[in-house]
């Protein structure tokens, strides 16, 4: 993802110096270097103005200026960049300003008198540096707005899922890691009456008997093991002697994290 020579030239760049002379030698450099959209400015109280109006993608600016200097235009600067990404070099004439520079969000330094070669490489550098960090923040929102699209397109898949199956079955079942039933739908009330749950999931103090149990080991086996199992028969005597069959089919669930959180599934009696 490296920037173009073209971007680059294409920035916005902004110089603040109280000096018509630096602003004068700023200007011949920057234009012969081929960047096209400079501003300059003697006025530091300008500053948030300007960069509230053109989004600058640069700024040079000196840190010795009457009435304002360059640390309270930062400071200011700040107010427009929570994200605390200031697009700043610092030019000072004074050693002990640079390390104070970075403290306060400048993103580099540049020194006077000017080493002309020395500005045009860190200005340059530095323009790279701020379109791949505002290229990395568009990436990132578009990130984000698809991770929501496909969440939104996978919610509503699942809705789909379970009304087709709700179509197809007599009963739609999902119960959690634990075996314990979290969402059912369809006649599926009725068959926990008859100890369904106890069938698929934990035995339940009290649930009523007459399952198969060699059918019920062997479904429980298959949850067991994480296993999906497809039209699974089985059979219950009921009270009057009589035997119901039913087929169920289910499927383990994983999290986004590929976690087991549980089975799905669904169900109808064989007549």
């Amino acid at each position: 993802m490296m920037s173009n020579e073209a971007d680059i030239l294409q920035a916005r760049i902004l110089v603040v110096d109280d000096l018509d002379a630096n602003l004068q030698l700023l200007e011949r450099l920057l234009h012969g270097a081929g960047y096209r959209q400079v501003w300059f400015t003697t006025q530091p109280a300008e500053v948030c103005a300007l960069h509230r109006l053109h989004n600058f993608d640069l700024i040079l600016l000196d840190l010795q200026m009457p009435g304002m200097d360059g640390f309270e235009v930062m400071a200011a600067l700040h107010t427009l960049h929570p994200d605390d990404y200031l697009p700043v070099i610092a030019l000072t004439a004074q050693p002990a300003h640079k390390i104070r520079a970075l403290q306060a969000g400048a993103k580099d330094f540049i020194s006077k008198p000017f080493d002309l070669l020395e500005l045009k490489t860190r200005v340059h550098n530095m323009l790279e540096v701020r379109l791949l960090y505002q290229r990395l923040a568009s990436f990132n929102q578009l990130l984000e707005q698809t991770v929501a699209e496909r969440t939104a397109a996978l919610s509503e898949s699942e809705t789909r899922f379970r009304r087709l199956t709700e179509l197809a079955a007599d009963w739609y079942w999902e119960q959690n890691e634990s075996g314990d039933f979290t969402t059912v739908s369809g006649p599926v009330q009725q068959m926990l009456g008859l100890g369904l749950g106890a069938f698929l999931a934990h035995a339940e103090k009290g649930a009523i008997s007459g399952w198969n149990e060699a059918e019920r080991a062997q479904v429980q086996a298959a949850i067991a093991a994480r296993q999906p199992f497809l039209d699974f028969k089985f059979g219950r005597i009921g009270s009057d002697g009589v035997e119901h069959r039913y087929r169920v089919s289910g499927e383990p669930m994983f999290d986004s994290d590929c976690r087991y959180v549980g089975y799905r599934g669904i169900g109808c009696e064989v007549v």
